[in-house]
C-alpha cells in the first residue's frame, strides 16, 4: 500500500497480471514497454487523463476526454481516433482484464515515435501513441477521514505564455519539483502560488478552503481545471452553498475555519494542516464532510451499482 498522501491506496495483487494496451495491442504487465524514441519518454510531448471505472461506469468519462482533446489540440497533437473510438479501446482493454469497478485508468497519449532524438514536431514519423494502463486501486478510506499535511512551497505556477498550467501534459516537472519539496518539509502536497502570490492549487489535486461561510477556490487562472474541482463547485452551487472562484492568500488560508482538497481518484480529501498549523482543529471539517457525502451521494445516483 502506497501509505502517505491523497494517492494512498490499497495493494490489489490482481495488478501483477492486467493487461496493458499499447498501440493497437494488449501486453502484460512486465512486458508492456514504450520505445525510447516516443515523444512522450524523450520530450513528456503529450497529454493524459486518470479516469476511475466504478460499479462499471466510466466517472465523469465526457469531461476526461473534453479535457483530453483540448490539450491535444493546442499542442497540435493529433490523436487518430475520434472520442467514439477511444471509447471503445478504453472499454475493450478493460473487458479484457474483466475489471468492473475499483479501478485507476491512466490514459496516455504521446506525439508518437521520432526519428531521432530532437524536439521539433518534424522529427516524428507516424501517429500519435496511445497506452492504457488499467489498475485496481482502491483509495484508503482513513484519508478521506484523517486527512492530510499541506505545506506552502516554492514552486509557483507556471503561465500560458511559459508552460500553460492549464494543459493536462505529460511534462510535469513543475508539479514534481513541488512534490518533492513539499515531501521534504514532511508534507503529503504542497500548495502552489501563481506569479501574483495568490494561492492556485496543490502539486496533484485542487485546493478549497472554507472562509466566514463560504467556499473558497482559486480562479482557475494558473491550475488545472479538475473535473473533480467542478464537479464540487456545482455541487455547492446545487446546495445553496455559498462558492467562490477568486484570488486569496496564504493569510486567507491560514485563518481559514476549514481547508480540503479535490482529485479523480480519492474525492475530497480533508487538509486538517498546513504549514504545521491545525486546521478545524487539526480534524475533518463539518462543511468538508458534509461535501464528502454528497459527492457520494451524486455519485451513487449518477454511476448505481448492479441491484
Amino acid at each position: 500500500m502506497i501509505d502517505k498522501g491523497t494517492h494512498s491506496y490499497l495493494d490489489d495483487k490482481r495488478n501483477e497480471n492486467i493487461l496493458i494496451f499499447i498501440n493497437g495491442e494488449l501486453y502484460a504487465r512486465k512486458k508492456a514497454s514504450i520505445s525510447v524514441f516516443d515523444s512522450g519518454f524523450l520530450l513528456g510531448d503529450g497529454v493524459w487523463e486518470g479516469i476511475r471505472l466504478l460499479n462499471g461506469h466510466l466517472v465523469f468519462l465526457e469531461q476526461h476526454l473534453d479535457r483530453l482533446y483540448q490539450g491535444a489540440e493546442k499542442l497540435a497533437i493529433d490523436i487518430g481516433h475520434t472520442q467514439e473510438e477511444l471509447i471503445r479501446l478504453i472499454q475493450e482493454t478493460l473487458d479484457a482484464n474483466d475489471m468492473e469497478t475499483d479501478v485507476h485508468i491512466r490514459l496516455i497519449v504521446s506525439r508518437g515515435l521520432k526519428k531521432t532524438p530532437y524536439q521539433h514536431p518534424n522529427a516524428n514519423i507516424g501517429g500519435s501513441s496511445i497506452v492504457i494502463i488499467p489498475e485496481y486501486k482502491k483509495s484508503d478510506e482513513m484519508v478521506n477521514i484523517e486527512g492530510i499535511r499541506l505545506v506552502t512551497v516554492n514552486i509557483r505556477r507556471g503561465t500560458p505564455d511559459s508552460q500553460d498550467p492549464r494543459l493536462n501534459t505529460l511534462s510535469k516537472l513543475n508539479c514534481i519539483a513541488a512534490c518533492i519539496e513539499a515531501d521534504k518539509a514532511g508534507a503529503d502536497e504542497g500548495i502552489m502560488l501563481d506569479i501574483n502570490g495568490n494561492v492556485s492549487t496543490c502539486n496533484s489535486t485542487n485546493f478549497f478552503i472554507l472562509k466566514g461561510g463560504e467556499v473558497w477556490t482559486s480562479t482557475g487562472e494558473y491550475c488545472l481545471p479538475g473535473v473533480t474541482r467542478q464537479a464540487v463547485i456545482d455541487l455547492c452551487r446545487r446546495n445553496k452553498i455559498t462558492i467562490k472562484e477568486k484570488n486569496f492568500s496564504m493569510e486567507d488560508v491560514h485563518s481559514a475555519n476549514e481547508a480540503f482538497v479535490t482529485g479523480t481518484f480519492a474525492g475530497i480529501i480533508p487538509a486538517i494542516e498546513i504549514d504545521r498549523q491545525a486546521v478545524s482543529g487539526g480534524v475533518r471539517g463539518e462543511i468538508t464532510h458534509m461535501l464528502q457525502d454528497i459527492y457520494d451521494e451524486k455519485l451513487a445516483q449518477l454511476y448505481p451499482g448492479k441491484s
